[in-house]
């Protein structure tokens, strides 16, 4: 039982689109908090690159060393020239590039005939996420040593998950 001061409320009144009705009358923009959203990307993204993505270790008896998305490309540099372009350009060029994108044609300085290209760029993005959660599930499965996800991985996953969305609700105006 839900007691009200004063008369219950009209359901006409309290309806979703008259609540949409009065944040559009109010002057709330979407396309606003998307765009702050957007940029606040260029901010996060760089600092998902140096966050602990993975701390790794042979044996369960030393510590951890701790694996950033910019020191597993630099390591990579010094083995795998080929792997570590690969790598720098899914998870560096790929999500800055979608962000930087997604921003011009926000404040209109593209055409929204790029969007197709940035969803791509969002998708090659995700690729990455898949192959770090393949080497934690590899290593801990050989049980060769021991991996501890880093609260780099949930933010730099966040990160392009948000993009994601942004840009399908960028697609959708």
């Amino acid at each position: 039982m839900m007691l009200y001061w004063g008369s219950a409320p009209n359901p006409e009144v309290f309806s979703e689109k008259r609540s949409l009705e009065v944040l559009a009358a109010s002057g709330f923009k979407g396309d606003m908090f998307l765009k702050i959203a957007n940029l606040s990307l260029l901010v996060l993204f760089p600092i998902a690159w140096v966050a602990p993505l993975l701390k790794a270790g042979l044996l369960p008896f030393f510590a951890l060393s701790e694996i950033s998305m910019l020191t597993g490309v630099q390591a990579l540099w010094e083995k795998d020239v080929f792997l570590a372009l690969v790598v720098t350009f899914f998870a560096l060029v790929a999500p800055l590039l979608k962000t930087l994108g997604l921003a011009l044609i926000q404040f209109r300085l593209a055409s929204p005939r790029l969007l197709p290209a940035i969803n791509v760029m969002g998708k090659l993005a995700m690729a990455d996420i898949f192959l770090i959660a393949l080497y934690i599930v590899l290593v801990k499965g050989v049980g060769l040593g021991r991996v501890e996800t880093g609260w780099g991985l949930y933010l730099f996953t966040a990160c392009v998950l948000a993009s994601l969305t942004i840009s399908f609700l960028s697609a959708r105006k």
